[in-house]
């Protein structure tokens, strides 16, 4: 494949532990990007194989190429002669406080016949979407904490 033909970064900071931020996003189940929905045939590791289906679209196939736990992991879907990979890096800022990073590459021979879909399709939500990630994160970190002081108290 050739080089890169389009990268899209962005990133945010959200008010919980590299590992909560690191186990909240390895979690499929909290995959939030409606109309999409995310299957994954296995667990979270390298080599794992999943889907996004959207409707009536046909399904996307993808896996999982690289995981470094509480660093980084990497999802490749390969196109016709091109390949969309999105990059996640976890970087703790506090103990309370993690850095999280999408980059979405799209490379390959074929790539520009996709850079215009790509650039539309995640570009101007990009932004949006990772400060929605980081504030549902952010809530199921206080629903879990506080649901663990009630527990406290009952013993």
């Amino acid at each position: 494949m050739s080089g890169v033909t389009l990268q899209l970064e962005y990133s945010i900071d959200a008010d919980v532990s590299l590992e909560f931020a690191w186990k909240y996003r390895t979690d499929i189940a909290t995959w939030n990007d409606p109309p999409a929905r995310f299957i994954l045939d296995e667990p979270f590791i390298t080599g794992a194989q999943g889907t996004t289906l959207l409707p009536e679209q046909p399904a996307l196939h993808w896996s999982i190429r690289e995981v470094r736990p509480l660093e980084m992991f990497v999802i490749k879907m390969p196109l016709e002669r091109a390949l969309l990979s999105f990059e996640w890096r976890f970087d703790a800022l506090s103990d309370r406080r993690t850095k999280m990073t999408q980059k979405i590459v799209l490379s390959g021979d074929n790539a520009a016949a996709f850079a215009g879909q790509v650039r539309e399709g995640f570009g101007p939500g990009l932004a949006d979407g990772m400060k929605r990630i980081a504030t549902e994160m952010q809530a199921a970190a206080a629903s879990f904490k506080g649901a663990a002081r009630k527990t406290q108290r009952r013993i």
